[in-house]
């Protein structure tokens, strides 16, 4: 009784989830995923400051200041050459314009450039890993779920066998043990099917927290194509070089390598001098909060040569080649090692592929044996432990083909976050 009603409320609580696809799994979850958030706001801030370095060359720095002020007792006011003022108005326009930083303006132009490059290189490898880490969570569902149709048979054939056998025992044509055996066999059965059971709730509620829900989600199923099982359109030399061009890894570590050396470019300008043109309006009044009473203007040109700080230039002269340094030696690594990283996604998949045909063919064999062993068993040509261990064989067999069939599909993910770019499977060669 308390089976059935358990089995009533997980009917219910099914009925009552949402089910999603995987387009619109992608969908949500790119909203939400933290990591792409952050990398999103990353590229919204370097194209600001991408922006802002073109800026420094034609518009310069300005600022607007206005106050009042009042005196008590009043007081003679040195600026209006007026007694008793009890007020004064003032207003004032800064403007400064660097008309030379010795290349820093230069350098921070290629900075910027850089660090958008990386920005943008970033956001797509978060949207790759969102999408990756999703096409995880909605295929565990399905793979649990298959699981647990692979466990629900398991419950059925063991309680096939055990009325068999029931049945064989009464008869005289079977021995008493190999009713326990079943029976044990039945209790075991349905320990897995409850314990798979679990593993789809939690599997269902991590895709609910994926796409942004507070209880769990279902995954709509997915129709097998052809796609499935093919190979990948492109051989492994062409993989590596898409990785080195797109990927993101390497688009990331070519623009921090430039970023690097743009700002071991903008110290070095501090040895040379700094030219800027300033310029300062001023008005000033006792009577009007927009002065007109007198004004003053003054424009000047201010060149500076830093002979000495005390060493600090060469320190950050130092620390600029040491960061410049380590991100080329980042780089060059990374470059050396794309066949490593790109070979080892590849085969990966090819791998998991190949296992798919393999488990096919697995499965055919442990039905067959498994047919087999249960008609011999009938006929009593065969012993309670050679039909187990025909089901058991069947169970794993059936277990690994999931596995393996939903590995396949992780694995091309994992690809797609190296190459930067989607996997289709009419895409050639580039």
């Amino acid at each position: 009784m308390l089976a059935l009603l358990a089995a009533l409320q997980v009917a219910s609580v099914q009925d009552s989830m949402p089910v999603v696809t995987l387009s619109q799994a992608l969908e949500q979850a790119a909203r939400l995923d933290p990591s792409y958030v952050s990398a999103a706001g990353q590229v919204n801030n370097a194209e600001w400051a991408r922006r802002a370095a073109f800026a420094v060359f034609l518009v310069p720095a300005i600022t607007l200041s206005a106050n009042q002020t009042h005196y008590w007792p009043a007081t003679f006011n040195f600026v209006t050459f007026t007694s008793t003022a009890p007020n004064t108005f003032a207003a004032t326009i800064d403007a400064r314009l660097d008309v030379f930083t010795g290349g820093q303006k230069l350098a921070g132009l290629a900075s910027s450039g850089a660090a958008l490059e990386s920005a943008h290189a970033g956001e797509l490898q978060a949207r790759l890993t969102t999408a990756m880490n999703t096409e995880s969570d909605f295929y565990s569902v399905l793979a649990q779920r298959a699981l647990t149709r692979v466990a629900d048979d398991r419950v059925h054939r063991a309680e096939q066998q055990f009325t068999v056998a029931r049945a064989r025992v009464t008869s005289g044509a079977a021995v008493q043990t190999d009713s326990l055996q079943l029976l044990l066999e039945l209790a075991q059965a349905r320990v897995a099917l409850l314990q798979q059971q679990s593993a789809l709730r939690t599997a269902q509620l991590q895709l609910g927290r994926r796409i942004g829900l507070p209880g769990p989600a279902d995954a709509a199923p997915v129709l097998e194509d052809s796609t499935t099982l093919r190979p990948l359109p492109f051989p492994l030399s062409d993989a590596v070089t898409r990785a080195l061009s797109q990927g993101p890894a390497w688009r990331i570590a070519r623009a921090n390598e430039r970023t690097a050396s743009a700002q071991l470019w903008s110290r070095r300008g501090d040895y040379l001098p700094h030219a800027s043109l300033d310029f300062t309006g001023g008005a000033f009044d006792t009577d009007k909060f927009y002065p007109n009473a007198i004004k003053r203007s003054t424009l000047s040109l201010t060149v500076t040569f830093p002979l000495w700080n005390n060493g600090q230039r060469e320190i950050q002269v130092s620390q600029a080649r040491v960061n410049r340094d380590v991100a080329r030696a980042i780089r060059v690594d990374l470059e050396r090692s794309a066949w490593h990283d790109v070979a080892a996604a590849y085969d990966a998949y090819e791998t998991s592929r190949a296992t798919v045909a393999l488990e096919q063919d697995a499965v055919l064999v442990a039905r067959e044996n498994n047919r087999v062993q249960e008609t011999r068993y009938r006929a009593g040509a065969t012993t309670i432990l050679d039909l187990l261990d025909a089901q058991n064989r069947l169970v794993s067999a059936e277990s690994d083909l999931v596995q393996a069939l939903y590995n396949t599909r992780r694995a091309r993910a994992g690809l797609e976050v190296i190459l930067g770019e989607r996997i289709t499977f009419d895409q050639g060669t580039p």
